[in-house]
Parts: structure tokens; sequence; C-alpha cells
């Protein structure tokens, strides 16, 4: 079979083992990246495209005699037309579950960096404050424990849970709220009820119609002013003026995102203005550990196998 990897770069800094995946195959082309125009050029004689970002759309399919199998090396499938691929006998594999250990992680690091006022502390020792203290110690920033504090947390799938299993060893009192319009019970507080309770707020809940702009400038209105917002779902989830607006009126504490809601933010965004107070950002990076990174292409090893054999693992359409 041959294969191509539209845009592997994506995936691999260098440091991940393809043996396995290259194996597979009879012929497996890597392009570090794969723009619209040549996309077609690249696949046309493919067995099997391998893509994470790069779409591959109905016409693309349809010109595509040989295809039998598009691998996405992400969990997302809205890059492919899984209609048109299942309408010409083409199976999809996306991966699973590959990150949850590096975003629960990444969660944690966000709360524990707010909480101790990391940065803050960072910054100013490497300014030299530190060297003119009149006592051991600077205290200059706020520094508060995990342990008795209650984390809300909106998205209780997989990632949710493995946040809760860290935080409760933290010592911390974990609620799992309601979406909106969603049915709660004693095991899900409603969401309007948990904002006020929570000393941090973590979002793992999927960015849909539903949850686009949930946490707006009502919802800062119902959090305490000591609280934490942390993100690493999606930025659309959070409407980013009210952030902005919250963290500059005082009416959270602080807050840390992993995502915004256009990545990269290449014409800007409001979150990245230098005079927001106690905000952490990071690119989109919570995934992105190279033990998830290499499960993703374990993962693609897999599901090549198991289709040689007839089965289709991870098959999203």
């Amino acid at each position: 079979m041959k294969a191509v990897f539209l845009d592997y770069e994506s995936l691999d800094k260098n440091d991940l083992d393809f043996s396995g995946l290259k194996s597979a195959f009879d012929d497996l082309e890597l392009y570090p990246a794969t723009t619209s125009d040549q996309v077609l050029a690249r696949v046309q004689n493919a067995d099997v495209i391998i893509t994470n970002k790069v779409v591959v759309d109905a016409s693309m399919i349809e010109q595509c005699q040989n295809l039998k199998l598009i691998l996405i090396s992400a969990t997302g499938t809205n890059n492919v037309d899984l209609f048109a691929a299942k309408s010409k006998g083409v199976v999809v594999c996306n991966c699973q579950g590959y990150g949850t250990s590096a975003v629960a992680q990444h969660t944690l690091t966000l709360m524990l960096a707010l909480a101790t006022s990391l940065l803050k502390y960072d910054r100013a020792v490497k300014q030299g404050e530190w060297n003119t203290s009149p006592i051991f110690c600077l205290l200059d920033f706020p520094v508060v424990e995990l342990s008795g504090k209650t984390l809300g947390i909106i998205g209780y799938g997989e990632l949710g849970k493995a946040v809760a299993k860290l935080a409760e060893a933290f010592g911390m009192n974990v609620l799992v709220g309601a979406l909106p319009n969603r049915p709660h019970n004693e095991s899900r507080i409603p969401f309007k009820q948990l904002l006020p309770q929570v000393d941090f707020l973590s979002l793992h809940c999927p960015l849909t119609d539903e949850t686009r702009d949930l946490i707006d400038q009502q919802a800062f209105d119902l959090m305490k002013q000591s609280a934490f917002l942390i993100n690493c779902a999606r930025g659309g989830i959070v409407n980013e003026q009210a952030l902005v607006d919250a963290l500059r009126q005082g009416k959270i504490a602080g807050a840390a995102t992993d995502v915004l809601s256009v990545e990269p933010p290449k014409d800007g965004n409001d979150l990245l203005a230098e005079d927001i107070p106690n905000l952490i950002i990071t690119p989109h990076s919570a995934w992105g550990s190279v033990d998830a990174r290499q499960r993703i292409v374990d993962q693609m090893l897999e599901n090549v196998e198991a289709f040689k054999q007839g089965n289709h693992t991870r098959q999203v359409n």
C-alpha cells in the first residue's frame, strides 16, 4: 500500500518513532506541510491518506481512485468529508484518548501556577527584587493552597475525570456542573448554582452551539472574586472580551488558558494585551507531550494493521 502523510510536522518535532508506521506500508511519503492546492497531486495515487489538519473534501476523495483508508492523526474529524468517504467505501479512522494524561497534567500545572503566583515570583527574582528584600524571602504576591479548595468541572468525560482524580490527590473538593439546559441530578450541579461555589473552574467540554460563550459576563458576575478560571478545552467556550473585562475589573482573581478562539492568533487577540492582570496563556500545547504524540503514531499503526485484517479500529464513518 502507498500512503501519504500530508502534514507530519504538526505532530512530529523529530522526537517520535515512525519506524513501525513506515514498515506497515510499501511506501510512505512524509510531507512536513501541504497547502490546499498541493493536496490532489500528492494524494491522487495513494491507497492511504494520513492527515492532521489538511482538508480532504468530497472532491478530493472522488478523484482518488486507489483510496481505501484515511487516517486522521487527531480526534477531530471536521477536516475530512466522512459522508463522501463512506459513499465511496473509504474507511476513516481517528485517534482517541491519547492526550488525557498530558492535558490533565497541564490543567493542574496552570492551577498551581496561578495558586502560587509562580510566574510573578519568577519574574521578580529575575528583575532583582529578591536581592533587595529586607527579609529572607519575597511574599509580595498571594499564595493559596489547593488543599481544601473547591474545583468545579464543566465537561466530565475522560479528561474531566482525569483532572478530578489529580485534584482530589491535592485535597480538593470536586464538584461537577451540568451544562445549561441539560438534566442535573445529585452528581451534577446546575451551572449557575455551581459558579458561586468554586475556587477554581476548569473547562473540559467540547465547543458546540450550546457551549459557545458559555463563560460570559453573567458567568463572571456569579463567580467569587477570589476564583480562578482554567480553560484547556476550546477558546470559543469563553467570551474573550468578557474575560478581559473580568480580569481588569477584578471580578475574578486570575485565569489561564491553553486555547484561543482563533489559532494561531495571526491577527491578534484581545487576551494578548500586555496590561491584563494575572492571565497565563499557553499555545495549545497541553496535548503535546512526546508521550501523547507517540501514542497517536502507535494508534495509527494499530488502525492500519486492523484494516489489513479486515477490522476497522476507531472507525468514525
